[in-house]
């Protein structure tokens, strides 16, 4: 079977589940791409994904293991879910972006 629906979940400041949703497709792939503004949101967002036919859930990093350990609970293993990773040459880079 291909890849043929693809999601990402985000994490942002003011970004609205219902609201922040944009959809990228090509004839042979689909990614939904939904911004939410804090990581339990991701929960009811994923399993919407998996309602819709996604395949794969991916994401941002700033969910981390945890979060990512979560939606897979929440969604029951149903499709494959991973998250970003950032390696420790951007340690320094990611601080200064979250310092506030």
């Amino acid at each position: 079977m291909a890849l043929r629906r693809f999601g990402f979940i985000v994490t942002g400041a003011g970004y609205e589940a219902g609201k922040h949703i944009v959809t990228l497709a090509s004839p042979e792939i689909t990614t939904t791409i939904v911004g939410v503004s804090k990581p339990e949101q991701a929960l009811a967002v994923a399993d919407w994904m998996v309602g819709q036919g996604v395949q794969l859930i991916e994401l941002c990093g700033g969910f981390g293991p945890i979060w990512t350990a979560k939606v897979i609970e929440a969604i029951d293993g149903k499709v494959p879910v991973g998250s970003v990773a950032y390696g420790p040459e951007s340690i320094d880079q990611m601080h200064a972006l979250f310092a506030d």
